[in-house]
Parts: C-alpha cells; sequence; structure tokens
C-alpha cells in the first residue's frame, strides 16, 4: 500500500511540474516562421519593442470585427505610441489565396501597423488561437501577460489601459 500511495504522489508531483513548465511556455512567444507583407521569412521568437509593451492582433481580411479593431486603434495609434511606446503586430491568418490582398488592404486603410502573414496557420496553432480577431498583450520582456477575443466599440480603452499598467509596472489581471 505504501508503494502505491509512494507511487501516486511521484506521479502527482510531477504532473504538477510539468504544468508548470507548459504554463510558463505559453507565457513566451513561440518560435514560428512567418512571412512580412514583402514576402520575407520572419521568425516570430524575434517579435520585441526595446522593452516597451507589444499587442499582437490575429485578424483576416474577411472577419469585419478584425476590421473594426484595426480601424478603431488606428485612429488613436500614434497617441498610444507617443505615451506609451507599444507597438502593435497585426498578423493576417489569411490563406495563401487571399494573402495578396492583404497589402492593398492595408495600404488603402492606412494602417501604420507592423504585418506578418501566417498563411500556413503554423503561429495562429502555436498560440492557440481558434477565433479572431484575438488580441494578446505582451510585456517589454517578452512575456505575454494578457489576451482577449472579439471587439466592440471601447475595447481598445481597456487595451491601452493595460498598455500604461505594464509600463507602470502594475499586475495584470489575465484572462
Amino acid at each position: 500500500m505504501k508503494k502505491v500511495i509512494l507511487f501516486a504522489f511521484v506521479i502527482f508531483l510531477f504532473t504538477g511540474v510539468t504544468a508548470q513548465e507548459a504554463e510558463k511556455n505559453l507565457k513566451k512567444l513561440p518560435a514560428v516562421n512567418v512571412k512580412t507583407l514583402e514576402g520575407k521569412t520572419f521568425n516570430t521568437s524575434e517579435l520585441s519593442n526595446n522593452g516597451k509593451p507589444m499587442i499582437i492582433s490575429f485578424w483576416a481580411l474577411w472577419c469585419k470585427p478584425c476590421i473594426n479593431e484595426l480601424t478603431t486603434i488606428a485612429e488613436v495609434y500614434d497617441e498610444w505610441i507617443e505615451e506609451t511606446g507599444v507597438k502593435l503586430v497585426a498578423v493576417s491568418i489569411d490563406d495563401s489565396r487571399s494573402t495578396s490582398k492583404v497589402g492593398p488592404t492595408v495600404n488603402g486603410k492606412g494602417w501604420e501597423y507592423d504585418f506578418l502573414l501566417d498563411a500556413n496557420g503554423d503561429f495562429k496553432r502555436a498560440m492557440n488561437v481558434n477565433m479572431i480577431p484575438h488580441t494578446f498583450l505582451v510585456s517589454g520582456n517578452g512575456e505575454i501577460v494578457w489576451q482577449h477575443t472579439s471587439f466592440s466599440e471601447g475595447s481598445e480603452l481597456e487595451l491601452i489601459n493595460l498598455v500604461r499598467k505594464l509600463n507602470a509596472e502594475e499586475a495584470i489581471d489575465s484572462h
């Protein structure tokens, strides 16, 4: 009986450590190759913002809430950069048939973000994105500290307030 209890304890302990490691791994950006709008290969582990917060937004051309989110943020993005130093990286999950339309859409909307193309969905899968828009907030040291799906008017205010909290080194409740 003691062996069974000891074995169960060891399994429990190992499972707990493994779960903690998995949780830690989810907090860092995965290393996945995607493309830039110019067609160059870019590894997502290289995403950074010189110690300042970064917003990563997964979107697609066919997603109206995604377009609304990026358009709404575009209206205040310059002020956000000036105040907080934040950078937004918009990751298109459009497939290879429609990625050629991403650049013209971005230019037509006048969006000033960094754009990445995830036509194979590798980055999307690595980040557990199932629904878009899916927005992540990444701290200056590269840890994912918050994420949110969907967009409604006013969501951008919550996002910038979280960026301000990060800059002030205040705790952020993740969901």
